[in-house]
Protein backbone atom coordinates (compact mmCIF):
# COMPACT_ATOMS: atom_id res chain seq x y z
CA UNK A 1 0.00 0.00 0.00
CA UNK A 2 1.18 3.58 -0.94
CA UNK A 3 2.61 5.52 2.07
CA UNK A 4 0.93 8.25 2.79
CA UNK A 5 2.97 11.43 3.98
CA UNK A 6 0.98 14.14 4.40
CA UNK A 7 -1.35 14.67 7.05
CA UNK A 8 -4.14 16.73 4.99
CA UNK A 9 -4.32 14.14 2.33
CA UNK A 10 -5.07 11.54 5.52
CA UNK A 11 -7.80 13.93 6.52
CA UNK A 12 -9.69 13.17 3.08
CA UNK A 13 -9.09 9.39 3.31
CA UNK A 14 -11.63 9.33 5.57
CA UNK A 15 -13.94 11.75 3.48
CA UNK A 16 -13.29 8.92 1.15
CA UNK A 17 -14.86 6.26 2.97
CA UNK A 18 -17.33 8.67 3.95
CA UNK A 19 -18.78 9.42 0.60
CA UNK A 20 -18.83 5.77 -0.79
CA UNK A 21 -21.40 4.71 1.97
CA UNK A 22 -23.03 7.60 1.90
CA UNK A 23 -23.56 7.97 -1.76
CA UNK A 24 -24.08 4.32 -2.59
CA UNK A 25 -22.45 1.80 -4.62
CA UNK A 26 -23.31 3.70 -8.47
CA UNK A 27 -20.49 6.13 -6.95
CA UNK A 28 -17.02 5.68 -7.26
CA UNK A 29 -15.01 8.06 -5.10
CA UNK A 30 -11.02 7.89 -5.22
CA UNK A 31 -8.42 10.06 -3.81
CA UNK A 32 -5.23 10.92 -5.35
CA UNK A 33 -1.55 12.03 -3.85
CA UNK A 34 -0.13 13.44 -6.66
CA UNK A 35 3.85 12.81 -4.93
CA UNK A 36 3.16 9.62 -6.26
CA UNK A 37 2.13 9.41 -9.96
CA UNK A 38 2.39 6.29 -10.87
CA UNK A 39 0.98 4.73 -7.51
CA UNK A 40 -1.33 7.78 -6.82
CA UNK A 41 -4.52 6.07 -5.85
CA UNK A 42 -4.17 5.76 -1.73
CA UNK A 43 -7.87 5.14 -1.02
CA UNK A 44 -10.84 4.03 -2.89
CA UNK A 45 -14.24 3.57 -2.10
CA UNK A 46 -16.79 1.32 -4.34
CA UNK A 47 -13.74 0.35 -7.12
CA UNK A 48 -16.70 -1.51 -8.53
CA UNK A 49 -17.46 1.00 -10.38
CA UNK A 50 -13.63 1.57 -12.37
CA UNK A 51 -12.46 -1.56 -11.69
CA UNK A 52 -9.09 0.06 -9.74
CA UNK A 53 -7.95 -0.40 -6.76
CA UNK A 54 -5.26 0.90 -4.36
CA UNK A 55 -1.82 1.60 -6.25
CA UNK A 56 -3.35 2.30 -9.02
CA UNK A 57 -1.73 5.57 -11.16
CA UNK A 58 -2.51 8.53 -11.90
CA UNK A 59 -5.32 8.80 -15.35
CA UNK A 60 -4.87 10.39 -18.55
CA UNK A 61 -7.17 13.27 -17.15
CA UNK A 62 -5.00 13.89 -14.62
CA UNK A 63 -1.87 13.41 -16.44
CA UNK A 64 -2.90 16.20 -18.32
CA UNK A 65 -4.07 18.44 -15.93
CA UNK A 66 -0.80 18.44 -14.25
CA UNK A 67 0.73 19.40 -17.72
CA UNK A 68 -1.72 22.14 -18.20
CA UNK A 69 -1.30 22.93 -15.05
CA UNK A 70 -5.59 24.02 -14.92
CA UNK A 71 -5.57 23.58 -11.06
CA UNK A 72 -4.24 26.90 -10.67
CA UNK A 73 -7.06 28.68 -12.05
CA UNK A 74 -9.78 26.66 -10.79
CA UNK A 75 -10.42 24.26 -7.74
CA UNK A 76 -12.40 21.44 -9.40
CA UNK A 77 -13.65 20.00 -13.04
CA UNK A 78 -17.66 18.93 -12.81
CA UNK A 79 -19.53 17.01 -15.21
CA UNK A 80 -17.06 15.04 -17.52
CA UNK A 81 -16.76 11.68 -19.56
CA UNK A 82 -15.23 8.74 -18.45
CA UNK A 83 -14.66 5.08 -19.44
CA UNK A 84 -14.62 2.10 -17.39
CA UNK A 85 -11.98 -0.50 -17.69
CA UNK A 86 -15.30 -2.63 -18.48
CA UNK A 87 -16.38 0.19 -21.36
CA UNK A 88 -18.82 1.17 -19.10
CA UNK A 89 -19.79 5.27 -19.55
CA UNK A 90 -19.30 7.24 -16.01
CA UNK A 91 -19.86 10.71 -15.25
CA UNK A 92 -16.79 12.14 -13.54
CA UNK A 93 -15.81 15.16 -11.29
CA UNK A 94 -12.79 16.06 -9.31
CA UNK A 95 -11.44 18.44 -6.71
CA UNK A 96 -7.97 19.54 -6.73
CA UNK A 97 -6.98 19.28 -3.39
CA UNK A 98 -4.08 21.94 -3.08
CA UNK A 99 -1.79 23.44 -0.39
CA UNK A 100 0.07 26.56 -0.34
CA UNK A 101 -1.31 26.45 -3.96
CA UNK A 102 0.37 23.07 -4.23
CA UNK A 103 -1.67 20.72 -6.04
CA UNK A 104 -1.17 17.83 -3.45
CA UNK A 105 -4.08 15.68 -4.30
CA UNK A 106 -7.59 15.07 -6.09
CA UNK A 107 -10.66 13.76 -4.85
CA UNK A 108 -12.90 12.26 -7.52
CA UNK A 109 -16.00 10.77 -7.61
CA UNK A 110 -17.34 8.27 -10.78
CA UNK A 111 -20.88 7.67 -11.51
CA UNK A 112 -22.63 4.78 -13.52
CA UNK A 113 -25.87 5.16 -14.44
CA UNK A 114 -25.82 2.15 -16.40
CA UNK A 115 -28.90 0.04 -14.48
CA UNK A 116 -30.52 2.97 -14.00
CA UNK A 117 -30.69 3.46 -18.12
CA UNK A 118 -31.49 -0.37 -17.71
CA UNK A 119 -34.29 0.35 -15.31
CA UNK A 120 -35.88 3.41 -17.45
CA UNK A 121 -35.73 1.04 -20.71
CA UNK A 122 -37.70 -1.37 -19.08
CA UNK A 123 -40.58 0.50 -17.65
CA UNK A 124 -41.15 2.24 -21.10
CA UNK A 125 -40.94 -1.31 -21.76
CA UNK A 126 -44.19 -2.06 -20.17
CA UNK A 127 -46.54 0.57 -21.67
CA UNK A 128 -44.53 0.73 -25.19
CA UNK A 129 -43.67 -2.43 -27.73
CA UNK A 130 -39.90 -3.06 -27.65
CA UNK A 131 -39.69 -1.71 -31.17
CA UNK A 132 -40.98 1.79 -30.29
CA UNK A 133 -38.73 2.19 -27.26
CA UNK A 134 -35.51 1.20 -29.54
CA UNK A 135 -36.39 3.09 -33.02
CA UNK A 136 -38.53 5.60 -31.65
CA UNK A 137 -37.57 6.78 -28.10
CA UNK A 138 -34.25 6.02 -27.43
CA UNK A 139 -33.31 8.36 -30.55
CA UNK A 140 -35.60 11.32 -28.97
CA UNK A 141 -33.64 10.82 -25.60
CA UNK A 142 -30.49 10.78 -27.41
CA UNK A 143 -31.36 14.17 -29.48
CA UNK A 144 -31.30 15.94 -25.77
CA UNK A 145 -28.21 17.97 -24.73
CA UNK A 146 -25.86 15.43 -22.66
CA UNK A 147 -24.93 16.91 -19.76
CA UNK A 148 -21.61 14.77 -19.34
CA UNK A 149 -18.90 16.86 -21.16
CA UNK A 150 -18.09 14.22 -23.79
CA UNK A 151 -14.23 15.54 -24.58
CA UNK A 152 -12.33 14.01 -27.38
CA UNK A 153 -10.56 12.15 -25.51
CA UNK A 154 -12.40 10.60 -22.33
CA UNK A 155 -10.98 10.09 -19.33
CA UNK A 156 -9.55 6.23 -19.33
CA UNK A 157 -9.40 4.14 -15.94
CA UNK A 158 -6.39 1.31 -15.67
CA UNK A 159 -4.25 -0.32 -12.50
CA UNK A 160 -0.69 0.21 -14.00
CA UNK A 161 1.06 2.88 -15.80
CA UNK A 162 1.80 0.48 -18.94
CA UNK A 163 -1.96 0.26 -19.36
CA UNK A 164 -2.49 4.55 -19.46
CA UNK A 165 0.76 4.45 -22.02
CA UNK A 166 -0.43 1.45 -24.09
CA UNK A 167 -4.46 3.39 -23.94
CA UNK A 168 -2.71 6.45 -25.26
CA UNK A 169 -0.39 4.82 -28.18
CA UNK A 170 -2.83 2.85 -29.44
CA UNK A 171 -5.60 5.80 -29.55
CA UNK A 172 -3.08 7.79 -31.42
CA UNK A 173 -2.10 5.11 -33.99
CA UNK A 174 -6.15 4.22 -34.80
CA UNK A 175 -6.30 8.22 -35.42
CA UNK A 176 -3.14 7.63 -37.51
CA UNK A 177 -4.49 4.38 -39.27
CA UNK A 178 -1.36 2.81 -38.81
CA UNK A 179 0.49 -0.10 -36.92
CA UNK A 180 3.80 1.28 -34.72
CA UNK A 181 5.91 -1.36 -36.80
CA UNK A 182 4.91 1.34 -40.03
CA UNK A 183 5.89 3.96 -38.62
CA UNK A 184 8.39 6.95 -40.20
CA UNK A 185 10.82 9.17 -38.20
CA UNK A 186 8.07 11.46 -38.87
CA UNK A 187 5.09 9.96 -37.76
CA UNK A 188 6.94 8.87 -34.67
CA UNK A 189 7.61 12.56 -33.52
CA UNK A 190 3.82 13.30 -33.69
CA UNK A 191 2.95 10.18 -31.29
CA UNK A 192 5.81 11.32 -28.89
CA UNK A 193 4.75 15.22 -29.57
CA UNK A 194 1.08 13.89 -28.92
CA UNK A 195 2.38 11.63 -25.44
CA UNK A 196 4.13 14.98 -24.25
CA UNK A 197 1.42 16.98 -24.43
CA UNK A 198 -0.55 14.30 -22.93
CA UNK A 199 1.60 14.19 -19.68
CA UNK A 200 2.47 10.70 -20.06
CA UNK A 201 6.02 11.59 -19.94
CA UNK A 202 5.23 12.71 -16.18
CA UNK A 203 5.24 8.95 -15.71
CA UNK A 204 8.54 6.89 -14.38
CA UNK A 205 9.37 4.44 -16.58
CA UNK A 206 7.11 5.79 -19.42
CA UNK A 207 10.07 6.38 -21.61
CA UNK A 208 11.26 2.81 -21.50
CA UNK A 209 7.06 1.68 -22.15
CA UNK A 210 7.02 4.24 -25.25
CA UNK A 211 10.43 3.25 -26.79
CA UNK A 212 8.93 -0.85 -26.91
CA UNK A 213 5.90 0.08 -27.92
CA UNK A 214 7.05 2.17 -31.21
CA UNK A 215 9.42 -0.04 -31.88
CA UNK A 216 12.74 2.16 -31.08
CA UNK A 217 15.51 2.52 -28.81
CA UNK A 218 15.15 5.00 -25.14
CA UNK A 219 17.67 7.34 -26.30
CA UNK A 220 15.59 8.19 -29.72
CA UNK A 221 12.76 9.12 -27.61
CA UNK A 222 15.07 11.46 -25.89
CA UNK A 223 16.18 12.49 -29.16
CA UNK A 224 12.33 13.23 -30.28
CA UNK A 225 11.36 15.21 -26.78
CA UNK A 226 14.92 16.90 -27.12
CA UNK A 227 13.27 18.22 -30.50
CA UNK A 228 10.04 18.96 -29.05
CA UNK A 229 11.22 21.10 -26.92
CA UNK A 230 13.50 23.22 -29.13
CA UNK A 231 11.16 23.32 -31.45
CA UNK A 232 8.25 24.45 -28.84
CA UNK A 233 11.05 27.02 -27.65
CA UNK A 234 11.16 28.76 -31.32
CA UNK A 235 13.90 26.78 -33.16
CA UNK A 236 13.81 24.90 -36.35
CA UNK A 237 15.58 22.02 -35.38
CA UNK A 238 14.90 19.05 -37.37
Amino acid sequence: MPVVTNPLLKHYMKLTEFLGLALGPDYEVALHDMTNREHSIIAIANNHVSGRKVGAPLTNMALGILRDKSYETSDYRTHYYGVSVNGKELRSNTMFIKQNGKLIGMLCINFDDSRYRAITRQILGLCHPDMFVSDILSPCASAVKDPIEKTSVPEKFHNSTEAVTADTIGRELEHMGITAERLTSDERLRIIASLEADGIFLLKGAVKDVAQRLHCSQASIYRYLSQIKNNSAGTTEI
